[in-house]
């Protein structure tokens, strides 16, 4: 006589009865977005313009100010064909050596050598300015960054934990473009082309890695609250 079988499935039915269920592919990495933030310079764009300055400086004692820029301009160009080669967009290279030929042009044009520098000192005062207004109105501007690389139509600015760290993030920014203003601007005004290099030098790849952690930081968490909980549920909903 066949066993009547109990009530409770069998332990391999059930294994068998079980659908597969995949498990949730991991969103993209939060670095992955970030390197789309190399577009406007990265580490290679910092010395693509922190190194021909290095150069200027030093060179700008020891010849004429006209053998000075021809070698700093060099070296950008230099520095440029090996950023192409690095697989880099053309406007990307083209960039950190038109910048130098920018600054190479007022030194020649004003016959002073501290005047090279005067290109960046503008552009940190002009970022401190575009940052600080953007607290002001309360558009922290790591935050309007994020939301662009992330396509828009996030509403970030709702959600709590996400706008204060990006005003975290956006203050940093502006503690580090206002540095670079007030050291570098004061440098030139006393006509010190050598500490100009050096605070160029400090001033640069290592204080923007500093600020680019705390940003990374806020990309980081912004997107753990809005994209991956909504990229979870729509894999979910799609099942």
């Amino acid at each position: 006589m066949r066993p009547a079988r109990c009530g409770y499935p069998h332990p391999v039915d059930h294994v068998a009865q079980s659908p597969t269920v995949p498990l949730p592919t991991p969103p993209a990495d939060e670095e992955t977005r970030l390197t789309l933030l190399d577009r406007l310079g990265g580490v290679w764009g910092l010395i693509g313009t922190g190194v021909p300055q290095v150069v200027f400086a030093l060179l700008s004692n020891v010849t004429t100010l006209p053998v000075t820029a021809g070698v700093a301009l060099a070296v950008a160009v230099v520095l440029g064909v090996v950023r192409k080669l690095r697989g880099e967009p053309l406007s990307t290279a083209l960039g950190g050596v038109l910048g130098v030929a920018v600054a190479v042009g007022i030194a020649l044009w004003t016959g002073s050598a501290s005047n090279y520098f005067l290109v960046g000192i503008v552009a940190s005062t002009l970022a401190l300015v575009g940052t600080v207004v953007s607290l002001v109105v309360r558009r922290p501007l790591t935050g309007l960054a994020w939301n662009a690389i992330h396509g828009g139509g996030h509403a970030w600015r709702d959600d709590r934990p996400s706008r204060r760290a990006h005003l975290v993030a956006t203050i940093a920014t502006a503690g580090m473009f206002a540095a670079r203003s007030a050291v570098s601007g004061w440098l030139w005004w006393v006509d010190s082309t050598e500490g100009l290099a050096v605070a160029r030098v400090v001033l640069g790849v290592p204080l923007t890695a500093l600020v680019a952690i705390v940003v990374f930081w806020a990309f980081r968490r912004t997107t753990n609250r809005l994209v991956t909980p909504a990229r979870v549920a729509a894999r979910r909903g799609s099942r």
